[in-house]
């Protein structure tokens, strides 16, 4: 092997270690990596929307024993959750703005009925002191802080990614790298800006 040759081959291995620094450093990476983040964010939101439709049957079997009265309220939550459940979700939902929206309505309608569920309890003083319902009505609360954070995880780990893929240098490689699109957040239910009424 010629001198030159040799004085090559250290030179290109230079240059190689060099471009892998480069791309390393400007952020070739960035745009994978907070979309996993973001996707794993996704996967956390719709782990707790299944722990709560999971909690939903009993919590309706036991209000039904004290308020067979009620059937609508339990019929609307009934029809709520199954729309909801019904709802296919994946991956690209985050991606879909029309898809996304579907899901959000389909929560925000389970949401809604639960709400309506809760208030018809404060009619049954009985149901109320009921163990079971207690620590059903404790397990759906703690549940719906779950929902929050999950989502608020996601907004913030979606607003890290839609951040990057707008950005330089992230544009660059969002654009002709990863073929990166925006993904959807979650939008505050229509009159969630008012106080709900209170009343006794």
């Amino acid at each position: 092997m010629s001198l030159s040759a040799r004085l090559r081959r250290p030179f290109a291995w230079a240059l190689l270690g060099l471009v892998g620094l480069a791309l390393a450093g400007c952020g070739y990476n960035n745009v994978p990596t907070l979309e996993e983040k973001a996707k794993a964010a996704w996967s956390e939101v719709q782990n707790q929307y299944q722990r709560r439709a999971d909690l939903i049957p009993n919590l309706v079997e036991t209000v039904k024993g004290y308020a067979a009265q009620e059937r609508e309220v339990l019929q609307s939550v009934i029809e709520a959750r199954a729309k909801a459940t019904q709802v296919k979700v994946d991956a690209s939902t985050i991606n879909d703005p029309a898809k996304f929206k579907e899901f959000q309505d389909a929560q925000n309608q389970l949401t809604g009925a639960l709400g309506r569920l809760l208030v018809t309890v404060e009619r049954y003083p009985e149901l109320k002191s009921n163990q079971n319902f207690l620590a059903l009505q404790s397990q759906l609360e703690g549940t719906e802080n779950r929902v929050a954070v999950a989502r608020r995880d996601y907004i913030q780990a979606v607003q890290a990614f839609n951040t990057e893929i707008r950005t330089f240098p992230g544009v660059i490689w969002a654009k002709l790298i990863w073929g990166a699109k925006p993904m959807e957040t979650f939008t505050a239910t229509a009159g969630a800006e008012r106080p709900p009424a209170v009343k006794f």
